[in-house]
C-alpha cells in the first residue's frame, strides 16, 4: 500500500510539474499585419524568381482565384493551368500591399493594393496594366500560411 501510496504522490507532482511547465511556456508569437505583409512580400520575391511554380507555392490546394472578367476558378491545380503567363520573360507582374489587417483569431488575415502587369505584344510594343488586388491568406494546419483567395481587377488607364 505504502508503494502504490507513493507512486501516486509521484504521479500527481509529475501531473502538476507539468501542469505548471505549460502554464510557464512562452505564448505563440500572434501575427500582425506586418507578418501578413511580409507573406506578401515573400510571394511577389517567388513568383519574380520562380515563375508560376513561385507564385504557386503560396496557394493552399483549395484555393480561389477570382479573376477579371471570368469565372472563378477552384483549387491549385487549376489555378496552376492559368498562371503559365508568368514564366514568359516578357511578362512581368508586380504588387505591392497598401494595407493588411488578421482576424481576432489569428487565422485569418488579408492585404490589399495595387498591381501592374506589363508585357510585350507581338509587334513589339510594350503593354501596361495597372489594377487592385485583394489576397485572403489562411492560416493552415501545419501551421504555415497561404493564399485561399485572390481577386483582382484592372483599375483602366492611370490619368
Amino acid at each position: 500500500m505504502r508503494k502504490l501510496a507513493i507512486v501516486f504522490l509521484v504521479f500527481v507532482g509529475l501531473a502538476v510539474l507539468g501542469r505548471k511547465a505549460v502554464l510557464w511556456a512562452e505564448p505563440a508569437q500572434k501575427p500582425t499585419a506586418d507578418t501578413i505583409k511580409q507573406f506578401e512580400a515573400d510571394f511577389l520575391k517567388a513568383s519574380l524568381e520562380k515563375g508560376s511554380a513561385g507564385y504557386l507555392s503560396f496557394y493552399a490546394e483549395d484555393a480561389v482565384e477570382l479573376p477579371n472578367g471570368a469565372d472563378a476558378i477552384v483549387g491549385k491545380a487549376n489555378i496552376a493551368k492559368t498562371m503559365g503567363f508568368l514564366d514568359d520573360k516578357n511578362n512581368h507582374l508586380t504588387w505591392s500591399p497598401v494595407a493588411a489587417g488578421i482576424s481576432a483569431a489569428g487565422d485569418l488575415g488579408y492585404t490589399w493594393g495595387t498591381y501592374e502587369f506589363r508585357s510585350k505584344q507581338k509587334d513589339g510594343s510594350e503593354l501596361v496594366e495597372h489594377g487592385k488586388y485583394m489576397t485572403l491568406w489562411k492560416k493552415q494546419p501545419d501551421g504555415s500560411w497561404k493564399v485561399a483567395v485572390d481577386m483582382g481587377n484592372t483599375a483602366g488607364p492611370r490619368k
